[in-house]
Protein backbone atom coordinates (compact mmCIF):
# COMPACT_ATOMS: atom_id res chain seq x y z
CA UNK A 1 0.00 0.00 0.00
CA UNK A 2 2.48 2.14 0.53
CA UNK A 3 4.53 1.35 -2.37
CA UNK A 4 1.27 2.32 -4.32
CA UNK A 5 0.98 5.85 -2.85
CA UNK A 6 4.80 6.88 -3.81
CA UNK A 7 4.19 5.49 -7.01
CA UNK A 8 1.24 7.72 -7.53
CA UNK A 9 2.69 10.81 -6.11
CA UNK A 10 6.09 10.40 -8.27
CA UNK A 11 3.36 10.11 -11.44
CA UNK A 12 2.13 13.16 -10.31
CA UNK A 13 5.50 14.84 -9.53
CA UNK A 14 6.83 13.99 -12.84
CA UNK A 15 3.73 14.99 -14.85
CA UNK A 16 4.02 18.42 -13.34
CA UNK A 17 7.53 19.31 -13.91
CA UNK A 18 6.93 18.32 -16.95
CA UNK A 19 3.80 20.40 -18.10
CA UNK A 20 6.27 23.06 -16.25
CA UNK A 21 8.37 23.02 -18.41
CA UNK A 22 6.74 22.92 -21.31
CA UNK A 23 4.80 26.21 -20.14
CA UNK A 24 8.26 28.07 -19.64
CA UNK A 25 9.44 27.02 -23.06
CA UNK A 26 7.13 27.76 -25.58
CA UNK A 27 7.58 31.57 -24.52
CA UNK A 28 11.42 31.33 -25.06
CA UNK A 29 11.00 30.17 -28.80
CA UNK A 30 8.37 32.85 -29.29
CA UNK A 31 10.77 35.57 -27.62
CA UNK A 32 13.70 33.92 -30.10
CA UNK A 33 11.24 33.97 -32.54
CA UNK A 34 10.14 37.87 -32.25
CA UNK A 35 13.92 39.04 -32.19
CA UNK A 36 15.12 37.18 -35.03
CA UNK A 37 12.52 39.24 -36.82
CA UNK A 38 13.14 42.28 -35.40
CA UNK A 39 16.51 41.74 -36.28
CA UNK A 40 16.12 41.30 -39.97
CA UNK A 41 14.06 44.17 -39.96
CA UNK A 42 16.90 46.41 -38.85
CA UNK A 43 19.53 44.94 -40.65
CA UNK A 44 17.28 45.75 -43.77
CA UNK A 45 16.46 49.26 -42.64
CA UNK A 46 20.00 49.59 -42.59
CA UNK A 47 20.81 48.15 -46.12
CA UNK A 48 17.81 50.38 -47.22
CA UNK A 49 20.25 53.55 -45.45
CA UNK A 50 23.44 52.49 -46.83
CA UNK A 51 21.62 52.34 -50.54
CA UNK A 52 20.40 55.76 -49.71
CA UNK A 53 23.35 57.01 -49.28
CA UNK A 54 25.35 55.62 -51.69
CA UNK A 55 22.96 56.64 -53.96
CA UNK A 56 23.14 60.17 -52.36
CA UNK A 57 27.26 59.77 -53.22
CA UNK A 58 26.87 58.93 -56.51
CA UNK A 59 24.52 62.10 -56.71
CA UNK A 60 27.10 64.72 -55.40
CA UNK A 61 29.96 62.88 -57.42
CA UNK A 62 27.99 63.87 -60.85
CA UNK A 63 27.46 67.06 -59.59
CA UNK A 64 31.18 67.49 -58.78
CA UNK A 65 32.00 65.58 -61.98
CA UNK A 66 29.81 68.74 -63.56
CA UNK A 67 31.09 71.32 -61.79
CA UNK A 68 33.15 74.24 -63.75
CA UNK A 69 31.77 73.07 -66.92
CA UNK A 70 29.82 75.10 -69.81
CA UNK A 71 27.44 73.37 -72.12
CA UNK A 72 27.21 75.41 -75.38
CA UNK A 73 24.54 74.97 -78.25
CA UNK A 74 25.83 74.55 -81.51
CA UNK A 75 23.97 77.83 -82.88
CA UNK A 76 25.65 79.60 -79.59
CA UNK A 77 29.13 78.41 -81.19
CA UNK A 78 27.82 79.42 -84.17
CA UNK A 79 26.97 83.05 -83.01
CA UNK A 80 29.78 83.37 -80.98
CA UNK A 81 32.65 82.56 -84.08
CA UNK A 82 33.76 79.97 -81.73
CA UNK A 83 37.03 77.97 -83.07
CA UNK A 84 38.39 75.29 -81.50
CA UNK A 85 41.69 74.12 -82.07
CA UNK A 86 44.19 70.97 -81.19
CA UNK A 87 47.56 72.87 -79.29
CA UNK A 88 50.41 71.76 -81.37
CA UNK A 89 54.27 72.33 -80.61
CA UNK A 90 55.46 75.01 -83.16
CA UNK A 91 59.27 76.55 -83.72
CA UNK A 92 59.19 79.68 -81.31
CA UNK A 93 62.60 82.05 -81.32
CA UNK A 94 64.24 81.17 -78.04
CA UNK A 95 64.06 84.20 -75.53
CA UNK A 96 67.06 85.60 -72.81
CA UNK A 97 66.27 86.96 -69.96
CA UNK A 98 67.81 90.67 -68.60
CA UNK A 99 67.70 93.31 -66.30
CA UNK A 100 66.69 96.79 -67.81
CA UNK A 101 66.27 100.31 -67.20
CA UNK A 102 63.25 102.58 -68.44
CA UNK A 103 64.53 105.70 -70.27
CA UNK A 104 62.78 108.68 -72.17
CA UNK A 105 62.99 108.42 -75.68
CA UNK A 106 65.86 111.01 -76.95
CA UNK A 107 64.12 111.48 -80.05
CA UNK A 108 61.21 112.59 -78.62
CA UNK A 109 62.70 114.62 -75.97
CA UNK A 110 63.38 118.44 -75.89
CA UNK A 111 65.07 120.96 -73.66
CA UNK A 112 63.41 124.36 -73.36
CA UNK A 113 67.06 126.92 -72.82
CA UNK A 114 67.49 130.35 -74.11
CA UNK A 115 70.19 131.36 -75.99
CA UNK A 116 70.88 134.33 -74.41
CA UNK A 117 71.51 135.71 -71.05
CA UNK A 118 67.84 136.95 -70.21
CA UNK A 119 65.36 137.51 -66.90
CA UNK A 120 62.50 134.92 -65.91
CA UNK A 121 59.62 137.49 -65.96
CA UNK A 122 56.75 134.74 -65.99
CA UNK A 123 55.72 131.24 -66.09
CA UNK A 124 52.72 129.50 -67.82
CA UNK A 125 53.05 126.02 -67.52
CA UNK A 126 54.52 124.07 -64.42
CA UNK A 127 56.20 120.69 -63.29
CA UNK A 128 53.63 117.90 -64.47
CA UNK A 129 51.62 119.70 -66.77
CA UNK A 130 50.81 118.32 -70.21
CA UNK A 131 51.78 120.93 -72.92
CA UNK A 132 50.78 121.28 -76.85
CA UNK A 133 52.84 122.45 -79.37
CA UNK A 134 52.82 125.95 -79.59
CA UNK A 135 51.88 126.55 -75.86
CA UNK A 136 53.83 129.64 -73.84
CA UNK A 137 55.86 127.64 -71.55
CA UNK A 138 58.01 130.66 -69.99
CA UNK A 139 58.37 134.93 -70.45
CA UNK A 140 62.08 136.24 -70.45
CA UNK A 141 63.48 139.82 -71.09
CA UNK A 142 66.77 140.45 -72.50
CA UNK A 143 68.70 143.69 -72.93
CA UNK A 144 69.83 142.09 -76.30
CA UNK A 145 66.79 141.17 -77.63
CA UNK A 146 65.60 144.63 -77.22
CA UNK A 147 68.76 145.42 -79.29
CA UNK A 148 67.46 143.03 -81.92
CA UNK A 149 64.32 144.01 -81.70
CA UNK A 150 64.98 147.24 -82.94
CA UNK A 151 67.15 146.15 -85.25
CA UNK A 152 64.67 144.30 -86.99
CA UNK A 153 62.50 147.09 -86.77
CA UNK A 154 65.02 149.54 -88.40
CA UNK A 155 65.43 147.09 -91.21
CA UNK A 156 61.78 146.64 -92.13
CA UNK A 157 60.91 150.09 -92.28
CA UNK A 158 64.34 150.62 -94.52
CA UNK A 159 63.10 147.72 -96.50
CA UNK A 160 59.63 148.63 -97.23
CA UNK A 161 60.81 152.44 -98.37
CA UNK A 162 63.45 150.85 -101.15
CA UNK A 163 60.60 148.00 -102.05
CA UNK A 164 58.02 151.10 -102.51
CA UNK A 165 60.84 152.81 -104.70
CA UNK A 166 61.43 150.22 -106.90
CA UNK A 167 64.20 148.81 -108.63
CA UNK A 168 64.26 151.68 -111.40
CA UNK A 169 64.59 154.35 -108.47
CA UNK A 170 67.62 152.72 -106.47
CA UNK A 171 70.42 150.89 -107.05
CA UNK A 172 70.43 147.11 -107.20
CA UNK A 173 72.86 147.23 -104.69
CA UNK A 174 70.57 149.31 -101.98
CA UNK A 175 67.74 146.99 -103.39
CA UNK A 176 69.17 144.08 -102.41
CA UNK A 177 71.42 145.16 -99.19
CA UNK A 178 68.20 146.56 -97.67
CA UNK A 179 66.22 142.96 -98.16
CA UNK A 180 69.14 140.69 -96.02
CA UNK A 181 69.38 143.34 -93.85
CA UNK A 182 65.78 142.71 -93.35
CA UNK A 183 66.22 139.03 -93.46
CA UNK A 184 68.74 138.73 -90.80
CA UNK A 185 67.52 140.89 -88.55
CA UNK A 186 64.26 138.70 -88.66
CA UNK A 187 65.97 135.73 -88.71
CA UNK A 188 68.10 136.70 -85.60
CA UNK A 189 65.13 137.73 -83.27
CA UNK A 190 63.17 134.95 -83.88
CA UNK A 191 66.40 132.44 -83.54
CA UNK A 192 67.10 134.03 -80.03
CA UNK A 193 63.31 133.57 -79.00
CA UNK A 194 60.70 135.09 -80.37
CA UNK A 195 57.83 133.64 -82.32
CA UNK A 196 56.49 134.05 -85.65
CA UNK A 197 53.53 135.56 -83.70
CA UNK A 198 55.17 137.64 -81.30
CA UNK A 199 57.65 139.61 -84.45
CA UNK A 200 54.43 140.09 -86.90
CA UNK A 201 52.80 141.85 -83.30
CA UNK A 202 56.32 143.51 -83.53
CA UNK A 203 56.59 144.81 -87.04
CA UNK A 204 52.67 146.02 -87.23
CA UNK A 205 53.35 148.15 -83.88
CA UNK A 206 51.02 146.14 -81.54
CA UNK A 207 53.93 145.46 -79.08
CA UNK A 208 56.94 147.40 -78.85
CA UNK A 209 60.71 146.87 -78.40
CA UNK A 210 60.87 146.09 -74.99
CA UNK A 211 63.08 143.35 -74.70
CA UNK A 212 60.64 140.46 -73.94
CA UNK A 213 59.54 137.02 -75.88
CA UNK A 214 57.83 133.91 -74.66
CA UNK A 215 59.23 130.36 -75.07
CA UNK A 216 57.16 127.91 -76.65
CA UNK A 217 56.58 124.28 -76.86
CA UNK A 218 58.40 122.86 -79.70
CA UNK A 219 56.77 119.64 -79.65
CA UNK A 220 53.56 118.05 -77.01
CA UNK A 221 54.36 116.34 -74.39
CA UNK A 222 54.55 116.40 -70.62
CA UNK A 223 57.06 118.77 -68.52
CA UNK A 224 59.48 116.45 -66.65
CA UNK A 225 61.83 119.10 -64.90
CA UNK A 226 61.57 123.44 -64.40
CA UNK A 227 64.34 124.28 -62.80
CA UNK A 228 64.13 128.31 -61.66
CA UNK A 229 61.94 130.31 -60.81
CA UNK A 230 60.46 134.63 -61.30
CA UNK A 231 62.75 136.98 -61.23
CA UNK A 232 65.77 134.60 -62.04
CA UNK A 233 68.60 135.78 -64.07
CA UNK A 234 69.72 132.68 -66.34
CA UNK A 235 72.45 132.64 -68.83
CA UNK A 236 72.45 131.59 -72.30
CA UNK A 237 71.80 127.24 -72.88
CA UNK A 238 70.46 127.17 -69.25
CA UNK A 239 68.10 124.52 -68.84
CA UNK A 240 64.79 126.24 -67.99
CA UNK A 241 62.70 123.07 -68.96
CA UNK A 242 62.45 119.73 -70.31
CA UNK A 243 59.83 118.02 -72.31
CA UNK A 244 58.99 114.93 -72.58
CA UNK A 245 56.71 112.39 -75.24
CA UNK A 246 56.00 109.57 -72.67
CA UNK A 247 53.83 107.30 -75.21
CA UNK A 248 56.88 105.66 -76.68
CA UNK A 249 59.40 104.81 -74.01
CA UNK A 250 63.17 102.94 -74.89
CA UNK A 251 64.16 100.36 -72.10
CA UNK A 252 68.08 99.60 -71.86
CA UNK A 253 69.03 96.27 -71.67
CA UNK A 254 72.05 94.89 -70.37
CA UNK A 255 73.29 91.16 -72.53
CA UNK A 256 76.56 90.08 -72.37
CA UNK A 257 78.28 90.31 -75.40
CA UNK A 258 77.69 86.56 -77.24
CA UNK A 259 73.51 87.09 -76.48
CA UNK A 260 74.22 90.46 -78.26
CA UNK A 261 75.53 88.89 -81.47
CA UNK A 262 72.18 86.74 -81.16
CA UNK A 263 69.75 89.83 -81.27
CA UNK A 264 68.86 91.77 -84.27
CA UNK A 265 66.75 94.58 -84.77
CA UNK A 266 63.19 94.59 -84.95
CA UNK A 267 63.25 91.24 -82.74
CA UNK A 268 60.08 91.38 -80.19
CA UNK A 269 60.65 91.95 -76.48
CA UNK A 270 58.64 92.26 -73.40
CA UNK A 271 59.09 93.70 -70.67
CA UNK A 272 57.92 93.26 -66.99
CA UNK A 273 57.19 94.73 -64.27
CA UNK A 274 55.14 93.87 -60.98
CA UNK A 275 53.91 90.95 -62.96
CA UNK A 276 52.63 93.22 -65.72
CA UNK A 277 53.93 92.38 -69.07
CA UNK A 278 54.37 95.38 -72.21
CA UNK A 279 55.18 93.84 -75.81
CA UNK A 280 58.31 95.47 -77.14
CA UNK A 281 60.55 95.48 -79.74
CA UNK A 282 64.88 95.71 -79.69
CA UNK A 283 65.15 99.62 -82.54
CA UNK A 284 69.30 99.30 -81.59
CA UNK A 285 72.32 97.25 -80.74
CA UNK A 286 75.07 99.04 -78.91
CA UNK A 287 78.64 98.38 -80.39
CA UNK A 288 80.69 99.57 -77.68
CA UNK A 289 80.76 97.88 -74.21
CA UNK A 290 80.17 99.07 -70.88
CA UNK A 291 83.56 99.90 -69.08
CA UNK A 292 82.22 98.66 -65.55
CA UNK A 293 79.96 95.82 -66.38
CA UNK A 294 81.73 94.74 -69.72
CA UNK A 295 78.21 94.27 -70.88
CA UNK A 296 76.61 94.98 -74.44
CA UNK A 297 73.39 97.22 -74.31
CA UNK A 298 70.44 96.60 -76.10
CA UNK A 299 67.61 99.44 -76.87
CA UNK A 300 63.98 98.21 -77.03
CA UNK A 301 61.18 100.72 -78.15
CA UNK A 302 58.01 100.17 -75.63
CA UNK A 303 54.27 101.70 -76.07
CA UNK A 304 53.37 103.89 -73.00
CA UNK A 305 50.20 105.34 -73.72
CA UNK A 306 48.23 104.37 -70.63
CA UNK A 307 51.74 106.20 -68.42
CA UNK A 308 52.64 103.15 -65.74
CA UNK A 309 56.72 103.17 -67.30
CA UNK A 310 58.65 106.03 -66.09
CA UNK A 311 62.23 106.64 -66.09
CA UNK A 312 64.25 105.14 -64.16
CA UNK A 313 62.39 102.19 -63.02
CA UNK A 314 64.15 98.92 -63.10
CA UNK A 315 62.54 95.87 -65.18
CA UNK A 316 63.19 92.49 -66.34
CA UNK A 317 63.56 92.30 -69.91
CA UNK A 318 62.65 88.81 -72.37
CA UNK A 319 64.27 89.30 -75.74
CA UNK A 320 63.67 86.78 -78.73
CA UNK A 321 67.03 85.42 -80.25
CA UNK A 322 67.50 84.07 -83.63
CA UNK A 323 67.99 80.47 -81.84
CA UNK A 324 64.61 78.52 -81.97
CA UNK A 325 62.67 75.80 -79.38
CA UNK A 326 59.40 73.48 -79.42
CA UNK A 327 57.07 75.43 -77.72
CA UNK A 328 53.23 75.30 -77.51
CA UNK A 329 51.98 78.90 -79.27
CA UNK A 330 48.54 80.07 -79.71
CA UNK A 331 46.53 83.45 -80.20
CA UNK A 332 46.58 85.96 -77.43
CA UNK A 333 42.74 86.20 -77.35
CA UNK A 334 42.75 82.60 -76.39
CA UNK A 335 44.28 83.31 -72.93
CA UNK A 336 42.71 84.96 -70.54
CA UNK A 337 42.51 86.07 -66.92
CA UNK A 338 40.86 84.25 -64.33
CA UNK A 339 39.09 86.63 -61.37
CA UNK A 340 42.27 85.65 -59.18
CA UNK A 341 44.45 86.55 -61.97
CA UNK A 342 45.73 83.01 -63.05
CA UNK A 343 46.22 82.60 -66.58
CA UNK A 344 43.57 80.05 -68.07
CA UNK A 345 42.28 78.89 -71.68
CA UNK A 346 39.13 77.28 -72.08
CA UNK A 347 39.30 73.49 -72.97
CA UNK A 348 37.34 71.43 -74.51
CA UNK A 349 35.83 68.45 -73.10
CA UNK A 350 34.99 64.23 -74.51
CA UNK A 351 31.46 65.94 -75.66
CA UNK A 352 31.74 69.10 -78.36
CA UNK A 353 29.92 72.22 -76.89
CA UNK A 354 31.75 71.44 -73.54
CA UNK A 355 34.03 74.11 -71.84
CA UNK A 356 36.09 74.10 -68.54
CA UNK A 357 38.63 76.40 -67.74
CA UNK A 358 42.27 75.67 -67.26
CA UNK A 359 45.20 77.25 -65.63
CA UNK A 360 48.08 77.32 -67.72
CA UNK A 361 51.56 79.53 -67.23
CA UNK A 362 52.14 82.33 -70.17
CA UNK A 363 56.13 82.65 -70.96
CA UNK A 364 55.63 85.39 -73.16
CA UNK A 365 53.22 87.88 -75.69
CA UNK A 366 54.29 88.97 -78.34
CA UNK A 367 52.73 90.10 -81.61
CA UNK A 368 49.66 88.82 -81.03
CA UNK A 369 51.05 85.23 -79.96
CA UNK A 370 51.36 83.77 -76.44
CA UNK A 371 53.68 80.71 -75.59
CA UNK A 372 52.57 78.97 -72.61
CA UNK A 373 53.20 75.72 -70.28
CA UNK A 374 51.58 73.47 -68.37
CA UNK A 375 49.20 71.70 -70.74
CA UNK A 376 49.81 68.87 -73.20
CA UNK A 377 49.97 69.09 -76.98
CA UNK A 378 46.92 67.27 -79.03
CA UNK A 379 44.72 69.30 -76.08
CA UNK A 380 41.84 70.69 -77.73
CA UNK A 381 41.68 74.48 -76.92
CA UNK A 382 39.35 77.47 -77.78
CA UNK A 383 41.58 80.07 -80.08
CA UNK A 384 38.64 82.36 -80.96
CA UNK A 385 35.91 83.68 -78.77
CA UNK A 386 37.57 82.44 -75.85
CA UNK A 387 36.04 85.50 -73.92
CA UNK A 388 32.46 84.72 -74.84
CA UNK A 389 32.95 81.06 -73.04
CA UNK A 390 34.46 82.66 -70.29
CA UNK A 391 31.57 85.10 -69.33
CA UNK A 392 29.15 81.58 -70.20
CA UNK A 393 31.24 79.74 -67.29
CA UNK A 394 30.83 83.21 -65.08
CA UNK A 395 27.34 83.34 -65.62
CA UNK A 396 26.98 79.73 -65.06
CA UNK A 397 28.92 79.59 -62.00
CA UNK A 398 26.86 82.56 -60.14
CA UNK A 399 23.84 81.41 -61.07
CA UNK A 400 24.24 78.01 -59.25
CA UNK A 401 25.81 80.08 -56.52
CA UNK A 402 22.09 81.95 -56.00
CA UNK A 403 20.48 78.47 -56.62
Amino acid sequence: MLRTILFFFTLITFTACSQSDAVTNTPAKENNHVEHEGHKEKDHDDHNKHKDEEHHDEDKTDEHEEEGIVRLTSAQMKAANIVVEALALKDVAARVRAPGEIKLNAYRTIKVTPRINAQVIGRHAKLGDEVNQGQPLVTLSSVEMAEAQGQLLLAEKEWQRVKKLGRKVVSERRYITAKIDYDKAYAYVKAVGMSDKEIKALLSQKRSADGSFKFVAQQSGRVLHDKFIIGERVEAGYELMVIADESLMWVEASVTPTIAGQVDVGNSAEILLDEQRFPAKVIQLHHTLDETTRTSAVRLEVDNVKHQLHAGMFVTVFIATRNKGRAIQLPEVAVLRSTDGDWQVMVEQEKPGEFKAVEVEVKNISDGLAVIDGIKPGTRVVTQGAFFVQSELAKSGFEAHNH
